[in-house]
Formats: structure tokens, C-alpha cells, sequence
């Protein structure tokens, strides 16, 4: 990898490039799916290649070859080089970077158990057996399951002379129960919708979600919720459980704070933001119990945003998202951190592979945990719904207004948890929702979800991001009723 990357510099800066960084990118994956005691995909790969950045005549430059020969690596550094002089050509500005200091330095992510080196068939076998135990249950149509995993290896190599070594190991899993009765769809997912959770961590995971053992419960939930009362319309307080409490940072928080967004220079698959300059540190973004840090630190946890230096050899940070309340921070590269005079990037550019440039993407976008106990969070609320796993979500292109639906609902009446509900829903402008916040639950209910699968950028790059979270309770919500269709 080494003797790659340093041709790749060499070769740019011979082209009068005046700066350069490039990552050589080996990346392992393994895909297996199940559906109704069958396998539904079983896949894997690996993919190697270089991805080379460049400044030449003050604009950005970027190719990328998987041909790792002189000649290859040769061709795509003057490949990189021309875009980059023919970008020049209609810049309006010169590039400019907040400062960084070199490092050499390795990193990887703790891990037990390779999950490379189990047996795709012992892998397999886990998933059908929590299939069989969801079609026991009667009334389930469909059952799923899936497992993932990613090692990826890479070496950032930079002009300034950086040489960072990394090892990401990735593992996730989820099932999922559907149930078709009559006109109406129902599905209850375990220990997440959309995939389950994912992590940086190996095989040890998986076995700690039990699948097997929470296979029937989803099911018969599942199966239950045909009979269930339909969510009551109007304004209500809510208790959203902790996965869901998650999805709603992503979309809400996660995205505006991009700071490329904010300045119009990244606009595709989702939109720009509501968050425009004048409202850093002036905004008052949620109630004064909601803090929210982008931190991309392992001593954060092992989340699919944690790493030990960025895709342009930025050490990870924790930086202040909302602090008490107030709105204090954005996600920056080294340009736009720049661009807004702010001394240094905090570390948030990230890349899908080789063949990508890298972009601005969220870390580990967490909300701190309170101090309340779930119980007691239930037993002060005199009518309310408790929410849990995400269905479906909808918000406006620059992250204002939003809908969201769970898969399961659990009503609230007089300090007690009663009867499920089905298809619920609620919407909100983002900043009055945030600062209906009243309570928090602590530390111990406060979970760190992995979400595998968020787009951004064109052509687009899908990517891991983390979101901690604990059960937390809105005051004056709309709530309604999601089509189940």
C-alpha cells in the first residue's frame, strides 16, 4: 500500500500539484440474507483500489485507478491534475485549508471475534433458526434476517507528510417479522428496522443480540398488532424509545449541521439546510436538557461514525453540537472549516471507497444521556405514547419539517403503560420539537445505534453513521395515523 500511495504523491506534485493526499483502500465485505427458510443472498468481495486528491492552479482535482502499476498510478495523477486545471478555469476562488499537522501513526478498532473466520454456513444457520421460530408463530406471512460485515484497511498518505494506517471492522445483524391481513401490512423488527444494529466490532456482536431468542416476541407483536387500537389523533406528549430517538438526530440534526450543505456546495439526494451561518451560537435549538455532540472518539463507542482520523488525516474530535439548548457547532472539513475562519477542521470527511471522493459525513451524532429512569419517565406522564422502532420517515430538503412513523405504539394513561398501539405517527417543525424535550432518560437506557445506510452526494456514497441515544419525552407533539399499507 505504502509504495502506491507515495508514487501517487510523487507523481502529482511532478505535475505542479500544491497539494496532494490519496487513500489506498482494500475493502472486504460479506452479505447474507435469509427469507422464509430459504437464503436470500449470500455474497462476498473485495475490492482494492486508490483514490487520489489534488490542488492545481487553486481547484480540486480527484481520480482514482484500481490498476496499482506505475502506469496506472501514473495515468490517474494526471488524470486528477487536468480535472483539476480545467476546473480552475470557472473557480471563483482559490481553495484554501485550515491548517493540520502531519501524523504517522496506526489505528484499529477493537474486535473478538473475526467474523471473517466463522463459517458463513454457522452464520446462515443462526438466521434460519430465527426464521423458523417467527414462522411459528401464526399469522406471520413473512421472516427475514440478514447479517453484514466490512473490514476495511486503509492508508492515507498526504503531501504534507502524513501516513495514517487504519483497520475498520464492521458487523451487523437484524430480523425482521411481517404479517399481510386483509388490506393492512404489519411488521415488527428486532433490535432495529432497517438492517438491526451495526457496529465496529466483530462477530461478538452478533451473538449478544440473541436473534434466536427474540425471534418470537417480534412475531407475535407483530401478529398482535392487526387487533391493535389505531393511534389517537391530536396533540399528545410522546416517550420515543431509544432507536427511534436516534433516527430523529440523523434527519433532524445530523444532516443540517453538514456544513457543506449549509454552504450550497453539496446539495444532491437530500437537500441543503435550515441552519444558514447567522444561527451558529445564536439559535436556541432545543430546551435547555438537550445536548448533542458529534464525536467520532472510540472512548464515544464503537459506532459506525468512530475512526481514528478522518479521510484528510484530521485526528477524531468530539465537537459541540447543542449545548444546553443552544446551537454551537457544525460538522467541517478543512476547506469549509476555512471558509467560515474557523482554525481547524473537525475531522468529519469521510469516503465510501477508492473511487470517491471523500465528502462531509456524520460521525457518531449523539444526544447525552439525562438523569431520569425509564420507569419513572412512564410514571409522570398522565397521557401519552410511548413509540418504538422506526417505520417509516419523511422531511422537507432543508431539514425543517418532518413526519415520522414507528412500528409500535403503547399508550400512556395515568402513569402506566396500557394498550398497544398501531401505526403511529407524529410530525413537528425541528427546532419547536427539540425544545419540547422535557426529560431524558440516563446512562443506562442510553444505547449507540448504528445506521449502515445513509445516502449523500452524487454519484452518491452510502455510509455508516452513529447515533447514542436514551428514551426521551415530548411535551404538545401532533400525532396521527401512518398508512400501514
Amino acid at each position: 500500500m505504502k509504495s502506491f500511495a507515495n508514487l501517487a504523491i510523487e507523481k502529482a506534485l511532478a505535475r505542479r500539484a500544491t497539494y496532494a493526499d490519496v487513500r489506498v483502500m482494500d475493502i472486504r465485505h460479506r452479505d447474507i440474507s435469509t427469507k422464509n427458510g430459504q437464503v436470500g443472498r449470500m455474497s462476498e468481495g473485495e475490492s482494492l483500489g486508490l483514490g487520489l486528491r489534488v490542488i492545481v492552479d487553486g481547484s480540486w482535482g480527484f481520480a482514482s485507478t484500481d490498476r496499482l502499476t506505475a502506469q496506472g498510478i501514473e495515468s490517474c495523477a494526471a488524470e486528477a491534475v487536468a480535472i483539476a486545471q480545467a476546473s480552475a478555469m470557472a473557480k471563483r476562488h482559490d481553495v484554501v485549508l485550515a491548517p493540520e499537522q502531519s501524523f504517522v501513526d496506526t489505528w484499529q478498532n477493537p474486535f473478538v471475534k473475526d467474523p471473517f473466520l466463522i463459517p458463513i454456513e454457522s452464520q446462515i444457520a443462526v438466521l434460519l433458526a430465527a426464521d423458523a421460530e417467527m414462522r411459528k408463530v401464526n399469522g406471520v406471512t413473512l421472516a427475514e434476517g440478514s447479517m453484514s460485515f466490512r473490514r476495511i484497511e486503509q492508508l492515507f498518505v498526504s503531501s504534507i507528510g502524513s501516513a495514517i494506517h487504519q483497520v475498520k471492522m464492521q458487523s451487523g445483524a437484524g430480523i425482521v417479522a411481517t404479517s399481510f391481513a386483509g388490506e393492512e401490512i404489519q411488521k415488527r423488527s428486532y433490535p432495529n428496522s432497517f438492517g438491526g444494529q451495526h457496529m465496529l466490532r466483530g462477530y461478538e456482536l452478533i451473538e449478544e443480540l440473541d436473534l434466536v431468542r427474540h425471534a418470537t416476541r417480534i412475531a407475535e407483536e407483530c401478529v398482535a398488532l392487526h387487533k391493535a387500537e389505531k393511534c389517537p389523533e391530536g396533540k399528545r406528549t410522546i416517550i420515543l424509545d431509544s432507536s427511534q430517538l436516534g433516527l430523529q438526530i440523523h434527519e433532524s440534526i445530523g444532516h443540517p449541521i453538514e456544513l457543506d450543505r449549509v454552504l450550497g456546495m453539496e446539495a444532491n439526494f437530500a437537500g441543503m439546510s435550515f441552519l444558514t451561518l447567522d444561527k451558529l451560537n445564536s439559535l436556541r435549538y432545543g430546551s435547555d436538557i438537550v445536548n448533542v455532540v458529534a464525536d467520532a472518539r472510540l472512548a464515544h463507542g464503537p459506532g459506525l461514525g468512530t475512526f481514528g482520523y478522518d479521510d484528510e488525516g484530521v485526528p477524531a474530535q468530539c465537537t459541540p453540537i447543542i449545548s444546553n439548548g443552544q446551537f454551537t457547532g457544525y460538522l467541517t472539513n478543512r476547506e469549509t472549516a476555512a471558509a467560515i475562519g474557523q482554525p481547524r477542521s473537525n475531522g468529519t470527511m469521510r469516503t465510501e471507497g477508492w473511487n470517491r471522493l471523500p465528502i462531509i459525513r456524520m460521525t457518531n451524532i449523539s444526544i447525552l444521556p439525562g438523569d431520569r429512569k425509564f420507569e419513572d419517565l412512564i410514571a409522570d406522564t398522565d397521557d401519552g405514547i410511548y413509540m418504538e422502532t422506526n417505520r417509516s420517515w419523511s422531511i422537507d430538503d432543508r431539514r425543517y419539517h418532518f413526519q415520522f412513523s414507528t412500528e409500535i405504539g403503547w399508550e400512556i394513561k395515568n402513569g402506566k403503560r396500557g394498550r398497544m398501539i398501531k401505526t403511529p405517527s407524529y410530525s413537528g417543525i425541528t427546532t419547536e420539537f427539540w425544545n419540547s424535550c422535557d426529560a431524558i432518560c440516563s446512562r443506562d437506557y442510553w444505547t449507540l445505534w448504528g445506521t449502515p445506510n445513509c445516502g449523500k452526494g452524487q454519484p452518491m456514497q452510502t455510509m455508516g453513521t452513529g447515533h447514542g441515544a436514551a428514551p426521551a419525552r415530548f411535551r404538545n407533539v401532533k400525532v396521527g395515523i401512518a398508512s400501514s399499507e
